[in-house]
């Protein structure tokens, strides 16, 4: 890290208790994206300046056994430098990118800005990354700054410090109530305090949320303390003046909070009993004037809260589960029944006419806005905006879209309206068996790789490969497709035994693969910037692929010892979770100064071929689009004739490769270590393998699918594809920085 002249921006204080030895992985994901205009401070318990020397530039705030989170907070702030103060729980890890995205966004925030709420994501023992409502609603605020009065629904973030900002000379004038033991009171009396508030709807923290069989029992003396919090919280407004919105919003969060806690939580009777009493106090006391309970069963509910009626309420509890039981018997007799009324209402919309301007697209198995698809709906919106495009997204994947996204959730009323009267439907898997192919429809395959390993039919013979595939119902659903995208002639060839049907093949390169000839310099140093990678750095991208034969993740390289051998001025970028593991591995060391950064969870991949100066891969199709930028591509190949013979392959990549081959990690080492990697040989290889695989890539392959699918042009009026040799890449990141 630069030696810091100045006042840094801002202060990151990981703070509180190593909890299940998560401490480690914390300041890692801190430290290897720290730029000089931060700073870290670990002020959590059993920290030691050992652990934190390696950070290059964290400093240590010793704290005694027994101090609390609230302490610690405290004492981490009291050392801060920063204009801004971002306290990071110490079982949270930040992704990468995350600083640099705050810090660009403090840089722009007006002298009034007290507070910025940012998104962030859940990580549980065995899910990761999980969004939730907060997107949405930091979308909907917007990039201007706020009052409270004016965004009330601010208050219904995930009340945490760890998704907010705080200024520095805002802390200190409020460090009473902003250093509360109580987090969700300190985080709302920061909201209700500010002047102003600015929002960012980018996620900047992963919190981990713990099993709860692993924490303490609720105490009853907790359960009592929300109720006081939110008492507080109102009194503040009260002496404050705060405007109505504001206080019926967290009237509102108080009694939803208690009535789920009443529900749901195990508590002994007397305890849930006194509860609920302290509960209804407050809601009686704090009820707005004019406030209107919610309808339905929850109306029903708050009218008991606010009685006291606890013993009611449990007999009304009792009488809706026993409702709820029956409900459910009968709904699994009508299951059969609902589908029916429902494919009427498919089929009732299939005979009505398509709507001309109306597509649908979806990408991974309704993942999200990826891949080909979103490259094409993209330029569909520069070429064709009379063209409304509506998103098939899951439920999982609906807070991840970009603002403003239309979308369907499979399985709706809307979904299949939508699917039903779309005149243009594009994929890069196939849509569901249940999908009707109506005649004055379009199906566009977009495929999302160029096919190394064997696919569709030529997989019968592979049956590690094909295990659970039904090939009729594969048949049926390429029968649907109208068009198929292809990179280059081996794609095409390839499709055509694998997905035998009747469809035309669109010889127009891969859209997704645009960017690696349209993006600037100016793209790939912001891109470098926001994974924190300095200037002059060498990075290598290292991208393997699933193996079939294979029941679970193996390492196949030891990135510590590949690291120390390559040495501090390389990065490695790792598109893959293994190594993520235990903090106390030699990898531990490197992810902290930023010689080994997982970036399995950054999208799109495009960014990070466009960041790196090199590529490491096995198997996987990245090398195809990979060689476009006309960078060093090195094969490890450790397992090949074992993949070979297990999954299928179309041709022998280590008769033709893209790059040098290595079969062992010395090789491996070998050619990264010295000048192997970049030299003639590797460059010869790479020219061949360009001319074949990147036949149509140019720069133009989402304009021409735009121009012919949906403008409907002529062949012979397409923009003509550029032959590889004529071709300009996007630069390296040495001439971008140069």
């Amino acid at each position: 890290m630069q030696a810091r002249t100045h006042q840094p921006l801002l202060s990151i204080i990981v703070h509180g208790h190593d909890i299940q030895g998560l401490l480690g992985a914390c300041l890692d994901s801190v430290a290897a994206q720290l730029p000089p205009e931060a700073e870290l401070l670990t002020a959590a318990v059993g920290a030691t300046a050992q652990d934190v020397a390696v950070r290059d530039g964290g400093t240590v705030v010793p704290l005694p056994e027994g101090t609390s989170d609230a302490e610690a907070r405290a004492a981490g702030a009291e050392r801060a430098q920063g204009t801004w103060l971002w306290f990071v729980r110490a079982k949270d890890r930040l992704p990468v990118g995350a600083v640099r995205t705050l810090l660009d966004r403090l840089a722009a925030v007006p002298d009034e800005v007290d507070v910025v709420v940012m998104d962030h994501v859940r990580s549980t023992w065995r899910s990761t990354g999980r969004s939730g409502a907060d997107t949405g609603r930091l979308a909907r605020a917007g990039r201007r700054d706020v009052t409270l009065g004016r965004v009330p629904d601010l208050l219904r973030v995930t009340p945490l410090l760890g998704n907010r900002a705080l200024r520095a000379s805002f802390w200190r004038a409020h460090e009473t109530e902003l250093g509360d033991p109580d987090e969700m009171f300190a985080a709302r009396a920061a909201l209700t305090l500010a002047d102003r508030i600015a929002c960012l709807d980018q996620v900047t923290v992963d919190m981990r949320q713990l099993r709860r069989e692993s924490l303490p029992p609720v105490t009853a003396e907790q359960r009592f303390g929300l109720i006081d919090s939110y008492e507080r919280l109102q009194r503040m407004m009260s002496e404050r003046d705060t405007p109505a919105r504001p206080r019926a919003v967290l009237y509102d969060l108080m009694a939803t909070e208690a009535m789920r806690i009443v529900a749901r939580e195990t508590m002994p009777d007397a305890v849930a009993r006194e509860f609920f009493h302290r509960a209804s106090a407050a809601a009686v006391r704090w009820k707005p004037e004019g406030y209107r309970r919610p309808g339905g069963l929850g109306g029903v509910r708050r009218g008991l809260l606010e009685e006291d009626a606890y013993t009611k309420y449990r007999a009304f509890q009792a009488v809706n589960q026993r409702r709820r039981k029956l409900k459910s018997a009968v709904r699994n007799g009508k299951k059969q029944f609902g589908a029916k009324v429902r494919d009427l209402r498919y089929q009732r919309a299939l005979r009505e006419p398509a709507t001309s301007d109306l597509a649908v697209f979806s990408a991974y198995w309704d993942r999200g806005v990826a891949c080909n698809p979103a490259a094409i709906a993209a330029k569909l919106a520069d070429l064709a905006p009379h063209i409304h495009p509506v998103w098939v997204v899951s439920k999982a994947a609906e807070p991840l879209l970009p603002p403003g996204t239309d979308r369907v959730v499979p399985g709706t009323d809307r979904y299949w309206e939508v699917m039903a009267r779309a005149t243009y439907l594009t994929n890069n898997v196939n849509f569901p068996n249940a999908i009707v192919k109506r005649p004055d429809a379009v199906h566009l395959q977009t495929h999302h790789g160029t096919p190394l390993k064997k696919m569709g039919l030529d997989q019968r013979d592979y049956p590690t490969a094909s295990k659970g595939l039904d090939f009729d119902a594969l048949l049926a659903r390429v029968d649907k497709w109208d068009y198929s995208v292809s990179a280059n002639s081996h794609s095409t060839r390839m499709w055509e035994h694998a997905y035998p049907s009747h469809y035309t093949s669109l010889d127009y390169g891969y859209p997704r693969n645009d960017v690696y000839y349209n993006a600037t310099a100016a793209d790939i140093r912001a891109i470098r910037e926001r994974l924190g990678i300095a200037p002059g750095r060498r990075v290598v991208l290292y991208a393997p692929t699933h193996r079939d034969y294979e029941a679970s993740w193996t390492p196949r390289l030891d990135l510590a010892a590949l690291s120390d051998r390559l040495g501090d001025g390389t990065t490695i970028l790792v598109r893959g979770h293994y190594f993520y593991g235990g903090t106390a591995s030699p990898l531990a060391s490197l992810r902290r100064t930023g010689r080994v950064l997982d970036v399995s969870a950054y999208d799109p991949v495009e960014d990070l071929a466009l960041a790196s100066d090199a590529l490491i891969t096995d198997y996987s199709s990245i090398m195809f689009d990979y060689a476009n930028l006309d960078r060093p591509i090195i094969s490890y190949a450790d397992d090949w004739e074992t993949y070979a013979a297990t999954r299928g392959t179309y041709f022998d990549l280590m008769a033709e490769p893209p790059g040098h081959v290595a079969r062992t990690e010395d090789e491996l080492t070998e050619i990264l270590a010295t000048d192997t990697w970049s030299d003639e040989a590797s460059a010869k290889a790479r020219t061949h393998f360009r001319r074949r695989f990147c036949e149509f890539d140019d720069g133009r392959a989402a304009e021409r699918v735009v121009r012919r699918v949906f403008l409907g042009e002529r062949e012979e009026n397409l923009p003509p594809i550029v032959p590889v040799e004529s071709r300009t890449p996007a630069p390296t990141p040495e001439e971008a920085n140069a």
